[in-house]
């Protein structure tokens, strides 16, 4: 079985993926019905594996080329001693509404012994495991009918469900639920990774992504133009090489955090402490004077300035190489001092929570400035609803990225940086990350980087990536209830490092 669990850099859309499934028939001679049982092996070798002693399975069935791949698979079964349950959909006999592959799996299946019903609402569900093989990537518009009835019924069944390619109802380019998905444990998807399973509703409906390639030739993918990549390990330790013996504290450069107002300073702090645990040769905080001995108490190697007014924050300025500013800053005259400062700065910046604030109402282009909101600020940001950043996450960070410039981190489940060429996807994380001070952290993590010399771009991708793996860590420790923003701190050389036993697949 050619199955990864691993996933590949690559990411594409439906279109994509389309013209990849194109290639491998018309260029290369893969006749589809071909792949199309490849396919269907891949998954049956899936459900042997995951659930070795099962005796029957439910399989629904759609109309295309996924509802073709779920009957190889009953096929499979049948001959396995397996009792098999297809539930099939359409108005028509289902074999009439069938053409192409999807029509030779089908005959197929038949010679073999396959029998199917038509779905019906009150049919019980049989199998152990169920198979989601109604719906396919070319969804246009919400789900309706007996589909969207069968779906409610699925995902009401509390038993173990793998999706065919993508979970039915799922928008394979934006993760957005078409009125209703199917709620599955696996995802196995085929010939490439649709976007839409790595973000948006996209984590919560797909379960465990898995991959198969069918085993088409690698030069298939040289010809499809790739607009979206996974980070990657190998990226950390391509563009984070290590340090020469001779190394000194100027060379991996000056980050200064500037946040902190009344009563946040703890914001600011865990940004400069992620900022030196990733790596910057000299971190400088520049705060409310009532934050000082609390951060030098908490992490000494921290240089630590109370900052009343703009000259003294001006003096600092000069001395760094890189700003990270907001994390804390609130919204008082102070902060306004602080963002005038900034803004006027054509040092390389990171500016997160409360200076996108100032950036909205004063979008002065930087192209050496990464912005890191979350989809509230984007929202904000962009004039939009939550619900539309959300809605088709890709879009919205093109959006601020044509806005405002530089590099953009839209952070959230499936997080995506964006510099106006290719868009970066990072997939690790957990849901233990919904504390308060992961953005801190993020921002801290991310200035380092661009301190130590990477550009903006390498900086955010892998500042995500590796802000994730800390957290994935933690969690496989811990768990993910009670996750908080310190606990990846200490972590965080471990991945910078790549020590490999610490990675988290």
């Amino acid at each position: 079985m050619m199955t990864r669990t691993t996933l590949p850099a690559t990411v594409y859309t439906a279109e994509q993926t389309r013209a990849l499934d194109a290639l491998a028939t018309e260029v290369f001679g893969i006749p589809g019905f071909r792949l199309m049982q490849r396919a269907g092996h891949a998954l049956f070798a899936l459900i042997m594996h995951q659930w070795p002693e099962v005796r029957s399975l439910s399989i629904f069935c759609g109309t295309g080329n996924n509802g073709g791949d779920g009957l190889i698979v009953a096929a499979l079964a049948q001959q396995q001693g397996i009792q098999v349950q297809v539930l099939t959909f359409g108005h028509l006999p289902f074999e009439d509404q069938l053409v192409g592959e999807a029509l030779e799996a089908c005959r197929w299946a038949e010679s073999l012994g396959v029998s199917w019903q038509a779905w019906q609402p009150h049919i019980e569900i049989q199998g152990e495991v169920i198979v989601d093989a109604m719906l396919g990537t070319g969804l246009a518009g919400d789900v309706r009918g007996d589909v969207r009835d069968a779906i409610i019924k699925l995902n009401q069944q509390h038993r173990p469900v793998v999706a065919v390619d993508i979970p039915s109802g799922l928008c394979s380019d934006t993760g957005e639920v078409m009125g209703v998905a199917v709620r599955a444990e696996f995802t196995l998807t085929f010939i490439g990774v649709k976007q839409g399973l790595l973000t948006n509703a996209g984590v919560d409906y797909s379960g465990q992504v898995l991959f198969d390639n069918l085993r088409v030739p690698d030069e298939l993918y040289e010809r499809v133009p790739v607009s979206i990549f996974r980070t990657e390990q190998q990226d950390l330790i391509e563009l984070l090489p290590k340090r020469k013996r001779s190394s000194h504290k100027g060379i991996y450069g000056h980050l200064l955090v500037v946040g902190g107002g009344h009563g946040l300073g703890g914001a600011a702090l865990m940004a400069a402490q992620s900022s030196a645990r990733s790596g910057s040769g000299l971190t400088s905080l520049a705060t409310l004077p009532e934050h000082v001995m609390a951060a030098l108490t908490r992490q000494p190697e921290l240089m630590v300035q109370g900052v009343l007014d703009s000259q003294t924050l001006v003096s600092m300025i000069t001395k760094a190489t890189v700003l990270v500013v907001g994390p804390g800053l609130g919204d008082s005259a102070w902060s306004d001092m602080v963002m005038q400062q900034v803004l006027n700065s054509r040092l390389p910046q990171v500016l997160d929570a409360d200076a996108l604030h100032y950036l909205k109402l004063n979008p002065v282009v930087n192209s050496k400035r990464i912005i890191t909101p979350h989809p509230g600020e984007a929202a904000s940001l962009l004039g939009w609803d939550v619900a539309e950043v959300q809605q088709d996450r890709f879009a919205a960070v093109r959006a601020l990225q044509h806005r405002y410039g530089g590099v953009v981190v839209l952070k959230g489940a499936g997080t995506l940086t964006f510099d106006g060429d290719v868009i970066h996807l990072c997939s690790d994380g957990n849901p233990g990350m919904a504390s308060g001070g992961m953005g801190d952290v993020l921002a801290g993590i991310i200035g380092a980087l661009m301190a130590q010399g990477l550009k903006p771009i390498d900086a955010a991708r892998l500042g995500v990536y590796a802000h994730a793996q800390a957290a994935d860590l933690c969690a496989a420790k811990q768990g993910e209830i009670g996750l908080l923003a310190t606990d990846l701190i200490t972590r965080l050389p471990y991945i910078l490092n790549a020590k490999e036993e610490f990675f988290v697949e």
